[in-house]
This record gives structure tokens, C-alpha cells and sequence, in this order.
């Protein structure tokens, strides 16, 4: 296929097959397409689509956003993961309006310097929302043309990636790119698919030399396979008599940055100077079911333990140390697995399983 029958049977396709109610092409503007690309960064449409609709309701603008406290922007983005994302979500908001007025700049390469937004998403932003000519290179579309190229190499290496964008840029049209970038986003999450893609059903079929082959699924090449190291922490529990946890609040800079947490020890042995650091007698201890996290690098280990304590009545916030009550549960950022044990530590205790 040349370049104009590529974008043309893209195009086709699209007007019959493609996706055109999702809340973020509803009511288009830069910054919903700019908010629903970063939730859609290593996440499945399915699960962001009741993340955006909240997160457009309780942040509607880009200066909604910019001035929203840090904890209200990662609470609406607790589940999500990748919390590095919310907090450049946040600084680029705030360049925006700080620099720019408000209004996202009408230019890709101004837009890959905002934090957390890169070439892709620059042209993701520029395209749907501005109908500017710029191609984009996410997951999905970079599937989708190494297979139809049958481009060797993992796509992660600079060399490869330059070959992949250059075909990007070959196969963007210079008409109706907002639908053609959505159709080749549409392509690769829905015929075009990781493990069983639905050839027959493509409309790039005749031309793909990895259909050809016999070979989709061998492209692209996977990341090489590196073993996961393993790591174990142990997070406890304090209580107080009403239903207060303790968390504190993790630097926000690395893991889980900016999120409130549960304390993390080496072994029991360390709960004591622990409790002696809030002043706390501690009293009786129940371990919990044990929890695995995987993230992008390793999995963490976590020995959960629900234990009593009692001392002086807590203040409500003492610096990065914050009492979390289970009953009336503040709107925080939380990591994933964290909120899941304050869960099961409400279900033991609500059940007045521990006297």
C-alpha cells in the first residue's frame, strides 16, 4: 500500500468500526484528550473510564487542576498506579497556566517539554484535540506498524524506535489526522491485540508483511526478559480504640512519592521504638493475609500486622505522621495494596474480632 491507501483504509475503517463515544472524545478539548492520555499510559481504556469521569468532576479545568491540593490529585488517582504520572499531571497544569495562559500551546514540540507528556502524547494532544499533523507512536500504534513493516528489534531501542517513528510519519495523512490517530489507536486495542489479533477482520490485512509471514505475534519484538528481584517489608497496623491507623507520608520523590503509607519495618522487633516515637503502648497484634505488589521493577513482599495501641489521644496530623480514621476516612492519595489493608484492618475490626 502506499501512504494514501494506508490512510485511507485506516480512515474507512475507522467511519465504520471505530470508537467514538468515550468520555474524553465528548466535548473535546486539549485538556480532557491530555488527562485521559496519561491515565491511558500502561492502562487499559476499561479501567480508566470511571477514573476520568471522576477526575473531569472534580477537577473540570487545567486551572482547577493547578491549584487542587497535591493530596486531592493523588486521591483521585489512587488505583491507577504509576503515581509519578498524577504529580506531572499536576506540574505541567500549573505550567500551563503559569506560562502559557491556560491554553495548551499549539506546537508538539512545546508540548513534549511539559512534564510527563513526551513526543506520543504531544502528538496524541495535538492531533485529537487540534487537528494538527502529528504522528504518535503509543503502545497500541506501535504494534500495529511493526507488524506491518515487520520491524525487527525490540521498539524500546533507540535505533528501532527511530525506524518506527519514521514510519509513523510516512503513514499520517495530512487530512482528518484527529480520526486517523484515533482509528490506529483503535486498531491496535481492539483487531490488532498482543496475543490474538483478529486478522481477517483488519483493514490493513493485504498489506502486512507480519500477516504475510505467518509471524504477527512475533512482532514487535518483546523487551528482553530480565529475572524480577523480590523484596519483603513489614507494615503494621497501629489502631487506636475509635479506629485511627497510623500512616505517614511518603517522600515525594521515588516509590509511591507523595502517597500516605503504612510504616515499613525490617521485623516485629522494631514495632516498639516505633510506638515509643508516638508515644504509644501497643497491645495485642494480629497478623494479616500477606499481600504481593508487582511494579515495573520488582515485586515487594508485604507481612501485614493489625496491633492495638493506646496512648495519649492523637492529634489529627503531626507533620509527615497522620492518623487515618477508618470510619470517616479522609480524602487521601493511598498506594494500591495500602488501601487494601486498611480495608481488611476495618473488616477485623468492625467484626470485634480483636478484643
Amino acid at each position: 500500500m502506499t501512504p494514501e491507501q494506508f490512510s485511507n483504509a485506516v480512515l474507512d475503517w475507522y467511519d465504520s468500526h471505530g470508537r467514538k463515544d468515550l468520555p474524553w472524545q465528548l466535548g473535546i478539548t486539549p485538556y480532557r484528550v491530555w488527562v485521559s492520555e496519561i491515565m491511558l499510559q500502561q492502562t487499559q481504556v476499561s479501567t480508566v473510564l470511571g477514573y476520568f469521569d471522576r477526575f473531569m468532576e472534580a477537577l473540570p479545568s487545567v486551572q482547577a487542576l493547578a491549584d487542587a491540593p497535591e493530596d486531592e490529585v493523588l486521591h483521585l488517582w489512587t488505583g491507577l498506579g504509576y503515581y509519578t504520572r498524577a504529580r506531572n499531571l499536576q506540574k505541567t497544569a500549573q505550567r500551563v497556566v503559569a506560562e502559557f495562559g491556560g491554553e495548551f500551546p499549539r506546537d508538539v514540540d512545546q508540548l513534549a517539554e511539559l512534564p510527563g507528556i513526551g513526543r506520543s502524547t504531544a502528538g496524541a494532544i495535538a492531533s485529537l484535540s487540534m487537528g494538527l499533523r502529528a504522528p504518535i507512536l503509543d503502545g497500541n500504534v506501535k504494534r500495529v506498524l511493526a507488524r506491518y513493516v515487520a520491524q525487527e528489534g525490540y521498539p524500546g531501542e533507540p535505533k528501532v524506535a527511530k525506524q518506527l517513528w519514521d514510519v509513523a510519519e510516512r503513514f499520517t495523512p495530512q487530512t482528518r489526522v484527529n480520526n486517523y490517530t484515533q482509528a490506529m489507536m483503535d486498531l491496535g486495542a481492539t483487531l490488532c491485540t498482543r496475543s490474538k489479533p483478529s486478522c481477517l477482520l483488519c483493514p490493513l490485512q493485504s498489506g502486512c508483511k507480519a500477516h504475510q509471514l505467518g509471524r504477527e505475534t512475533a512482532y514487535p519484538a518483546p523487551k528482553p526478559r530480565k529475572a524480577i528481584p523480590q523484596k519483603r517489608t513489614l507494615m503494621p497496623l497501629l489502631a487506636t480504640r475509635d479506629g485511627a491507623i497510623l500512616l505517614y507520608r511518603r517522600p515525594s520523590s521515588g516509590l509511591w512519592g507523595g502517597l500516605w503509607s503504612l510504616p515499613e519495618l525490617d521485623d516485629l522487633d522494631a514495632l516498639a521504638p516505633l510506638a515509643s516515637q508516638h508515644a504509644l503502648s501497643l497491645g495485642e497484634r494480629r497478623a494479616l493475609p500477606g499481600l504481593t505488589h508487582t511494579f515495573s521493577h520488582f515485586q515487594l513482599a508485604i507481612e501485614p500486622w493489625l496491633v492495638q495501641v493506646a496512648g495519649s489521644a492523637p492529634a489529627v496530623a503531626e507533620g509527615d505522621w497522620l492518623w487515618y480514621n477508618l470510619a470517616t476516612p479522609p480524602r487521601l492519595g493511598l498506594a494500591a495494596p495500602v488501601k487494601k489493608l486498611l480495608k481488611r484492618a476495618a473488616d477485623v475490626l468492625n467484626a470485634g474480632e480483636m478484643s
